[in-house]
């Protein structure tokens, strides 16, 4: 009887000691934890803070080499030879003229496909005709910088006889049809958060549908509406492969879409991809057009925040 109760407290003391163990290597690993989850949030931040530092420290020895005024003031830019000069004006001018083609392109069919799936369309007809667009989305570019080299252009040339084989319409036209899923499909969420009573109270007093989208849905939609407009602009403005293989690589400091021009993504691939010798002025002119290009894309994604912050509707 004695054995029997010895062995009993013998047990609840080894059960006790174990539970003891547990939980202390429990709380060693709860204060790991954080400390874990700190260094990997930190990578996001640590590789923007390093791509931030390359550019700048690239682009000081390239301003030590090329004046800052005539950088950003030029009208040519001919890296290649003794006298080479470098203006960037004529890759800011394509990147520019091919963005604007894009979301006209891109705003019109991306709006009014959001309009539909939100406003008009039935439930069964969203889940389908939704996954198809976004199909879009998840098509490499490179493929379509080949359908606007070889079915773009040689339609467009059909209309339009005086179009170059290289030429900024094309690729500005097929990087719109790229985007038309982020904006259709930024604008429908934002649609889709307006409370159904504010349509119902509209339609209570006499609107018809396309008052009621366009007077009530749209006006209280507007801010996630412009940051989807503003977000497929930093789409287009960093495009590359489309343009890359369908623009040219002619420097031309021009406004004319039919002519080949060359844009800021496109000479960062031809310079990296030549045989710029590390250290010579043209190799840092990469990094110089990068840290431009750099600048562009985070005031377009500071704008759209600020402009979600600014406008945003809580219901």
């Amino acid at each position: 009887m004695n054995t029997t109760t010895g062995q009993s407290k013998l047990n609840v003391r080894d059960l006790i000691d174990e539970k003891k163990k547990t939980k202390s290597i429990r709380n060693v690993f709860e204060k790991l934890i954080p400390s874990i989850l700190l260094v990997i949030a930190s990578v996001s931040i640590l590789t923007t803070i390093g791509i931030i530092l390359t550019l700048i420290t690239e682009t000081v020895l390239f301003f030590q080499d090329v004046p800052f005024l005539s950088f950003f003031t030029g009208t040519e830019l001919k890296p290649l030879g003794q006298n080479a000069v470098f203006g960037i004006l004529p890759l800011l001018t394509g990147t520019v003229i091919s963005t604007i083609i894009a979301m006209f392109v891109a705003i019109p069919i991306g709006l009014m496909t959001a309009i539909y799936l939100s406003e008009y369309a039935s439930e069964k007809a969203r889940r389908v005709l939704k996954p198809i667009l976004e199909i879009l989305a998840g098509i490499p570019t490179i493929v379509y910088g080949f359908f606007a080299f070889t079915f773009m252009t040689p339609l467009l040339r059909s209309f339009i006889p005086g179009l170059e084989p290289t030429n900024i319409l094309s690729p500005g036209i097929v990087m719109g049809i790229m985007i038309i899923p982020m904006v259709a499909s930024l604008s429908e969420d934002a649609m889709n958060s307006v409370p159904n009573a504010m349509r119902e109270g509209a339609l209570a007093l006499g609107s018809t549908k396309l008052e009621v989208t366009i007077k009530v849905v749209i006006p209280a939609a507007i801010s996630g509406i412009i940051a989807s407009f503003v977000l497929g602009i930093s789409r287009a403005i960093g495009e590359t492969m489309i343009v890359t293989i369908a623009s040219g690589s002619s420097k031309n400091f021009t406004f004319d879409v039919t002519q080949s021009m060359q844009t800021m993504t496109a000479y960062i691939v031809e310079v990296s991809g030549g045989e710029a010798a590390a250290g010579t002025t043209l190799f840092h002119s990469l990094y110089a057009v990068a840290f431009t290009l750099f600048v562009f894309t985070f005031i377009m994604n500071m704008v759209a925040q600020y402009i979600s912050r600014k406008f945003r509707e809580e219901y």
